[in-house]
């Protein structure tokens, strides 16, 4: 059995060409358990994959033909897809939907309520090139900040109550994957199929084994015999292989493509036979219709504010009107194969975009109540013929998981016990963080202005304003609990952790705060400054407090030092710095200079001898500059500069 499974996973299997070993065994799988259904005498109705989340999808271990989503519930074929995925609009809505503990939204539920909001969102493709950086990132942003002010508005009402069908609320636990198995491949190995590869009517017949057999096509043969009509004309051997169209639409791009369900024969290699997708037709179109950096359509913004007049205004519009003749145009070209397809699926978003497809308009193609429509069950990027390719691999590739039944039923026997035990014991709802109490209020009032204060460095209103309120130096900011206030929980740990030497001197020699007050990882004021000068403060204070005043050990303060000692390291400091300064302005004149003589010193150019016309100030100049690098001349020319500023400044 090992064998065979590892013979029939090595290569990714094609829902229209399962083997046949693998066909006549497959048996449709129970989404918990793995059985038809729940045996009758079961008492506690077990939950579906979807309901057990992410107890399941953590214990699932995935194959590499397949990487999920936990929070979307979607899968991927390689982990690029996955990070694209994690950047787009739905991930994000999701996950804050998540956060304020709302429902999660399948995406063809969040393409709904991004709908309403008559806005265009290009693909967020995978180019590096700044009008794909434009187009996506602007209407992305642009698009998911207004759904999610507008649902604030509506005061956060329940999507799935407002936006979602009622089909789609009755078939909620419905995965987008219908999931079989084999007695050949292991317990724990499922073989999932999109499910909208199935029309409605297969859909609804018990029995999808024999609707997934009867969908199985022979490969088209590297060169097939002419099929002939009636008049004798030669027909493309697609003609007799079913079909389906795809395209995709959004942010000014556009890309159709139909293609054979029968692929044809590639490359022959030594151990099997190559097969490839069969393209009967394929088109893309791009117009500039997206206004960058801001998102959406031109026309939608000329809804919302109003036309505008500007020449690019005019283009994106002229483009949009474009762009509609170009689609319509190649959709009555494709009628007849586009009628001739099984299935149609399509990415259309917003309504300014479905209007373009679907109409209505003379002679549309394209019909909204078509029983053939179908939305990609999977996120996509930027509309183009890679794209489509990708998602018509993606939507035939059978997907492959690998999860331990024995845990999941294990781990649903446990759900179901503590959803009982929850029902029986009726917890009560969690009531929401209490108001805080006026003296709360007043605390973190004062708390918000000391340490305005302290940053700004404005002591002299500190000190006015710890008067005033009748308020200790030692003043505990509220709340305590948060970090800022954990680290630096009184005036002199925020003034000395700020570096600011001036709050620090008057906090203590005037306010009288206590240097040996610890904060909560046990640490004085004195241990959070960082500058030299903050620290010395401490040691003025000490000296002018005298050493009965506070435990200065306890503080970490070191030997007292005067007031004038201190104004003396900050002058030597200072000089000691200038002089540094000075040095090197002298060495870097010296240098400079070396190199102009060195200049000066080359060979004289003709027109400088005797009767020579006198050259300007900018001519010298460019001549002395000649044979330098750009960075020798923009320091000989600071270097002027600066000479000539001190002789401005000397001269005064």
């Amino acid at each position: 059995m090992v064998e065979n499974a590892e013979e029939l996973l090595k290569r990714p299997l094609y829902v229209f060409g399962l083997p046949q070993e693998l066909l006549v065994t497959l048996h449709l799988k129970d989404p918990v358990l793995g059985t038809q259904g729940p045996s009758p005498t079961d008492e506690t109705p077990q939950p579906s994959l979807r309901a057990l989340g992410k107890d399941v999808e953590r214990l699932g271990e995935e194959t590499k033909l397949s990487t999920t989503c936990q929070l979307c519930g979607t899968s991927f074929p390689n982990v690029q897809e996955q990070r694209q995925h994690v950047k787009s609009d739905w991930h994000n809505y999701n996950l804050k939907q998540k956060i304020h503990g709302s429902h999660l939204v399948s995406e063809n539920e969040f393409e709904k309520l991004v709908d309403e909001l008559d806005e265009s969102i290009s693909g967020s493709g995978s180019e590096s090139s700044s009008e794909s950086e434009a187009d996506g990132e602007g209407a992305r942003e642009s698009s998911l900040s207004a759904l999610l002010r507008k649902q604030a508005q509506l005061g956060h009402p329940d999507p799935q109550e407002v936006f979602m069908p009622k089909k789609l609320q009755r078939d909620s636990d419905n995965s987008p994957l219908v999931w079989f198995s084999s007695p050949l491949l292991p317990t724990n190995t499922s073989l999932g199929i999109y499910r909208a590869l199935f029309t409605n009517s297969e859909q609804e017949q018990p029995d999808t084994i024999e609707a997934l057999r009867e969908k199985q096509l022979r490969p088209v043969p590297a060169k097939p015999p002419p099929a002939e009509s009636s008049s004798g004309v030669s027909l493309p051997s697609t003609m007799t292989s079913p079909q389906i169209f795809l395209c995709m639409i959004g942010g000014g791009h556009f890309a159709g493509m139909i293609v054979s369900l029968a692929p044809k024969f590639g490359r022959q290699t030594k151990e099997t036979e190559q097969r490839q997708a069969l393209v009967i037709a394929h088109k893309t179109f791009h117009r500039y219709t997206t206004r960058r950096k801001q998102g959406g359509a031109q026309s939608a913004n000329d809804s919302a504010k109003g036309a505008a007049h500007s020449a690019g205004s005019s283009l994106r519009r002229y483009n949009e009107v474009a762009l509609e003749q170009e689609i319509r145009a190649l959709l009555a070209e494709w009628k007849d194969l586009i009628g001739a397809s099984q299935l149609i699926f399509v990415r259309a978003t917003g309504s300014s975009n479905r209007g373009i497809l679907f109409g209505p308009y003379e002679n549309q193609v394209l019909r909204r109540n078509d029983v053939r429509n179908r939305t990609f069950p999977f996120s996509t990027r930027r509309a183009t013929q890679a794209e489509l390719m990708r998602a018509f691999v993606e939507i035939t590739r059978v997907k492959v998981s690998k999860i331990d039944e024995a845990a999941v039923a294990t781990a649903a026997a446990a759900k179901s016990e503590t959803d009982r035990a929850a029902s029986q014991a009726k917890v009560p709802v969690v009531q929401a963080k209490a108001k805080p109490s006026k003296e709360e209020e007043v605390a973190i009032l004062h708390t918000m202005q000391l340490q305005a204060l302290i940053r700004r460095s404005k002591a002299p209103a500190l000190l006015s304003y710890l008067v005033t309120n009748s308020l200790s130096p030692n003043f505990v900011f509220f709340p305590p609990s948060t970090q800022a206030n954990h680290h630096a929980p009184t005036p002199l740990h925020l003034a000395s952790f700020s570096n600011n030497p001036a709050v620090v001197l008057a906090l203590l020699t005037k306010a009288g705060a206590d240097p040996s007050v610890v904060n909560r990882e046990g640490k004085p004021s004195f241990d959070l400054a960082r500058e030299r000068g903050t620290r010395d403060m401490f040691r003025v204070a000490r000296s002018e407090l005298g050493e009965g005043k506070w435990n200065w050990n306890a503080a970490h303060v070191p030997s007292p030092l005067s007031k004038a000692e201190a104004n003396k390291r900050e002058e030597d400091e200072r000089a000691e710095a200038g002089k540094a300064e000075l040095e090197r302005r002298k060495a870097e004149e010296d240098r400079l200079s070396n190199e102009v003589r060195v200049i000066d010193n080359s060979p004289k150019r003709p027109g400088r001898g005797l009767g020579a016309v006198e050259k300007t100030a900018e001519e010298r100049r460019e001549e002395d500059g000649r044979g330098m690098t750009p960075q020798m001349r923009m320091m000989v020319e600071r270097e002027r500069r600066a000479r000539a500023a001190e002789a401005r400044l000397g001269r005064r």
